[in-house]
């Protein structure tokens, strides 16, 4: 019997069968060919999916869709799009502490390799009466309080998840496998170019923003002039752009976006899309500079076009 709230969306096997991955390139279909020969439903078990917020998960599913990979999503309410729920094999919602309702329902549906993909706020676990408001349950109390850990850091929580979800035989890869040609390659890539003073600021936002990554405190710094106006930390970086917006009235700065030096694939990778290029008008940035290979970008034609109309640069490097 399903869990009460599952909403589930199965098709037959000769469904998946007959899908077939649509134009790609060569790294990519080698990429399709190997998930398709991992997962074949016709003799192997699908792929999970646990989803947070954002397009990242979206497009993930109907890649997977495309090369006729079933995938079992268990979205996260609240953060995962309705959409996802027409786009694979079987689909259940989960609150963001039942971490063994995740693994039961990935476990129920034959699934022992999963991805993470989206994005999930961590400040909520500081709201106010957060037990009552999260309502975890017991393999989520389990973990949080007898996991031996240093700190409660984003690298800390994630690899920790990953262990105990191991436990039951689940193992976690990097959702970007499947679509490698997310990542940014190295370019100016819009049609404003950025200035000889904004290269300075790129430079020196670069080594604090990789410096901070280190640390595991974020992934994005926002410099004018070679000066620090916002660090991001547990908000994201929407609202550290907005910070240094607020901060910097006269506008025209830069936000430079990197990878952890230890950044791990399977979770965290840094993505930018049309939000973070509206986030950059509101707030008045003028530069954004991420890096090449390791940074996601989502819908590339909608979301360069938007940074064109605005007179923005983005550069990856």
């Amino acid at each position: 019997m399903e869990d009460r709230g599952s909403r589930i969306q199965d098709r037959g096997s000769n469904d998946w069968n007959n899908l077939a991955p649509s134009r790609q390139d060569a790294k990519t279909l080698g990429a399709l060919a190997s998930l398709r020969e991992a997962f074949d439903p016709t003799r192997s078990r699908p792929i999970g999916l646990l989803a947070g917020a954002g397009r990242f998960p979206i497009f993930f599913a109907e890649k997977a869709r495309q090369a006729g990979i079933p995938i079992v999503c268990v979205g996260v309410r609240h953060a995962a799009s309705p959409e996802l729920i027409g786009l694979v094999h079987r689909f259940h919602w989960t609150g963001i502490g039942q971490l063994g309702r995740v693994i039961r329902c990935f476990k129920r549906d034959g699934v022992t390799r999963a991805v993470m993909a989206g994005k999930i706020f961590k400040s909520v676990i500081h709201t106010p009466w957060r037990a009552w408001r999260l309502l975890p349950d017991w393999r989520m109390i389990r973990f949080w309080y007898r996991r031996s850990r240093k700190d409660n850091r984003d690298d800390s929580l994630l690899l920790g998840l990953i262990e105990e979800f191991a436990r039951d035989g689940i193992h976690f890869e990097s959702a970007l496998d499947l679509c490698p040609e997310l990542l940014v390659k190295p370019a100016v890539l819009t049609r404003r170019k950025p200035t000889n003073g904004e290269l300075q600021d790129i430079e020196f936002g670069w080594q604090l923003a990789k410096e901070m990554g280190r640390l595991d405190v974020g992934q994005s710094v926002a410099v004018k002039e070679r000066s620090i106006l916002a660090v991001e930390a547990i908000e994201g970086t929407d609202r550290a752009i907005l910070r240094a917006g607020e901060l910097c009235r006269s506008g025209n700065f830069t936000v430079v976006k990197v990878a952890k030096p230890q950044q791990d694939m399977r979770f965290d990778v840094p993505t930018i899309g049309c939000s973070t290029i509206e986030t950059m008008r509101q707030a008045g940035g003028r530069v954004l500079a991420i890096e090449a290979g390791k940074t996601i970008l989502l819908d590339e034609s909608q979301t360069l076009a938007l940074a064109d109309k605005y007179g923005l640069t983005i550069v990856a490097r």
